[in-house]
């Protein structure tokens, strides 16, 4: 299994990612963390899910509405859907542990200097870094 890297596309998204993260916090004074937006929508009477919901539905919508215009995006997942369900049960249960993910500990809590983020930040790259290594290079041969 391969991954295309493309530099430029690397570049430019993790400039609009930064953005993003900055307008949220200079014009809602709001962390830009995917888990807390969408534990606040389904909070019951929280005043703040019309804006929560529309950065989810503006995260889904972009991509979607970029192959419309015909960009195109490199995407195979090599395993079975029951796996990739599983998988994603084990990060929700990691996600309510570690008190959030990458959107908000890497690159807003680092941001802030938060030594919480530090380390769940270095938790989870070291679990990556495990978890490929592993998968590629353990159980593959």
């Amino acid at each position: 299994m391969t991954t295309d890297f493309t530099p430029y596309a690397a570049i430019i998204g993790g400039i609009l990612i930064g953005l993003g993260t900055v307008i949220l916090m200079a014009f809602n004074g709001r962390i830009a963390g995917m888990t807390a937006m969408l534990g606040g929508i389904l909070e019951p009477k929280n005043p703040d899910t019309g804006w929560r919901l529309a950065f989810l539905v503006g995260a889904v919508a972009a991509p979607f509405l970029a192959t419309v215009i015909g960009a195109e995006f490199a995407f195979a997942a090599p395993t079975t859907g029951p796996l990739l369900v599983l998988g994603g049960l084990i990060v929700g249960v990691g996600v309510t542990y570690g008190s959030g993910w990458t959107s908000g500990h890497g690159i807003c809590g680092l941001a802030r200097l938060s030594p919480r983020s530090l380390v769940a930040t270095v938790t989870f790259m070291a679990s990556t870094f495990a978890t490929v290594t592993l998968i590629r290079h353990g159980f593959a041969g």
